[in-house]
């Protein structure tokens, strides 16, 4: 389901940076694209039950280890498998509560709900802080992502002999997908600084902006692509992917 949900968006993205109506070029956006079309509202139902089950699997994972890890891992490491397991499993909630909304007909734009939580923050110091350190924590996990693409680290994940295919679409897909995961985390800190709420707008908003930039068709095009990359690549997670 989660690559489903990429591919839509990076074809969302692409149609926006050729002048189609697009949509939201985000995971509520591809899920609305997803539950118009015949046989969507069962396909989303599966894909409620699926985010459930990946999030378990990673609370699972976060209390009791993984038994993939060799058990020269040291303690440090130890934790941060489990903490990263824990955040996943929040992520995999999130999107089944999203999937969930679409299901029964009632999904909202998640960028409308991040521009309004903005916004709220936005009245007081203490959540403009909180912001701030909410996109630098974002600009993070985007460049952990770049770095886990360009180093193949990646690999890891997987079980198996993988060809150069495989290889290719991680090191494109995590690139790619780290560096709108930045953007977002930048939309958020300017948008405090200009006191813009409407300008953290999530991945639609960084997309949109990115399309308005000098040769921004091009480089919307090149998001999609990667973005479409990356959904290819979760498919050979969910083939290979250490459990």
């Amino acid at each position: 389901m989660t690559g489903i949900v990429h591919l839509i968006v990076g074809y969302i993205a692409i149609r926006i940076a050729l002048g189609g109506s697009g949509g939201s070029a985000d995971q509520s956006g591809a899920m609305a694209e997803l539950v118009s079309k015949p046989g969507g509202v069962i396909v989303m139902w599966i894909g409620v039950f699926a985010f459930l089950l990946m999030g378990l699997w990673r609370i699972a994972e976060a209390i009791f280890g993984s038994s993939s890890k060799p058990e020269a891992d040291s303690k440090k490491k130890e934790a941060f498998h489990r903490v990263k397991a824990l955040s996943l499993a929040v992520i995999y909630f999130s999107f089944a509560l999203s999937a969930f909304g679409f299901a029964r007909g009632s999904g909202k734009s998640s960028s409308q709900q991040s521009a309004g939580t903005t916004g709220r923050l936005m009245q007081n110091t203490a959540g403009k802080v909180a912001l701030v350190v909410a996109g630098l924590i974002i600009i993070g996990v985007g460049g952990y992502h770049v770095y886990k693409g360009i180093s193949r680290k990646f690999l890891k994940d997987l079980e198996g002999n993988t060809g150069d295919l495989v290889r290719r679409l991680g090191m494109t897909g995590y690139v790619a997908k780290g560096l709108a995961v930045a953007a977002i985390g930048l939309l958020v800190i300017l948008a405090v600084g200009q006191a813009q709420p409407d300008k953290a707008a999530g991945l639609d908003g960084a997309l949109k902006t990115l399309g308005a930039q000098p040769y921004g068709v091009i480089l919307l095009v090149v998001a999609g692509l990667g973005i479409i990359t990356y959904g290819l690549y979760s498919f050979v997670m969910a083939r290979y992917a250490k459990m």
